[in-house]
């Protein structure tokens, strides 16, 4: 694993994990940090050999999101960028998640709040640690949502649960995050790590090509009619169909083995 200090990354069978390294700020986020991750992210959206992504935080905590004291310092120095950070961070690394081509896993390993929450939220499944919780903060400190949480949340558990964590900046802990469906499953703390990991690895063996369709089709659907959302889909299975890996299904399973997908 190579350390680039406020951020990890580490390669193992296909898989690209990216943990947020402040552990000591709850894995705040920073201009350097979310910099860095942006960037990161979208190496891996470009790197055929990465076929699925962690995104995980080091020590007690996903993400706490923004770094309010480098948010007050700024704007006492009448500096504009925290004026700015939605568009130039937040916004981009969103759209970096939910764009990946590849599925994308958040491994939230303790609290995950504002920006980090919508951050898994943005993913494509979120395995959460027994200790995990979840808060949706703006209002407490008299913001509004951002980093996509107005539309992904509401995607997740409806909008009248949606609107009410938001307008009360209320705790969730694992248990009723797994129950009204904001996570996909719960962990023990101390085997996150490796269970993200083997999930991602099994879709790095997968039909990485079909995924990407999938998410794409997924994302239409969401914000089209019936007649949009069948051509989309017409239109990802016909080039699903001409993929090497379909036809790598098809022999394997007449011949009754295990498919080896190439992501092709």
């Amino acid at each position: 694993m190579t350390t680039e200090d406020v951020l990890l990354s580490a390669d193992a069978d296909g898989v690209r994990t990216l943990k947020l390294n402040r552990p000591k700020a709850y894995n705040s986020l920073t201009v350097e940090l979310k910099e860095r991750l942006l960037a990161a992210l979208t190496e891996a959206a470009a790197d055929d050999e990465v076929r699925a992504v962690v995104l995980t935080g080091e020590g007690k905590a996903f993400c706490a999101g923004q770094d309010l004291k480098e948010h007050v310092g700024l704007l006492k120095a009448n500096d504009p960028a925290p004026l700015r950070t939605v568009a130039e961070h937040y916004n981009p690394i969103v759209r970096a998640i939910v764009d990946m081509p590849k599925p994308v896993i958040a491994a939230v390993n303790g609290t995950a709040a504002g920006a980090g929450a919508a951050f898994a939220y943005a993913a494509d499944l979120r395995v959460a640690a027994a200790s995990s919780t979840f808060l949706m903060a703006f209002a407490n400190v008299g913001l509004g949502p951002d980093s996509g949480a107005s539309w992904t949340l509401q995607r997740l558990i409806g909008y009248g649960r949606a609107a009410e964590l938001m307008l009360l900046g209320r705790t969730v802990d694992a248990e009723e995050a797994l129950r009204i469906g904001l996570i996909a499953e719960i962990v023990p703390d101390d085997e996150l790590a490796a269970h993200a990991q083997r999930l991602a690895a099994k879709f790095a063996a997968g039909p990485t090509v079909a995924y990407a369709k999938i998410k794409d089709v997924l994302t239409t659907a969401a914000e089209s009619t019936l007649d949009e959302a069948l051509a989309a889909e017409d239109a990802a299975q016909g080039a699903l169909g001409a993929t090497a890996d379909h036809t790598e299904a098809v022999d394997a399973f007449v011949a009754k083995r295990r498919p080896n997908f190439q992501g092709k």
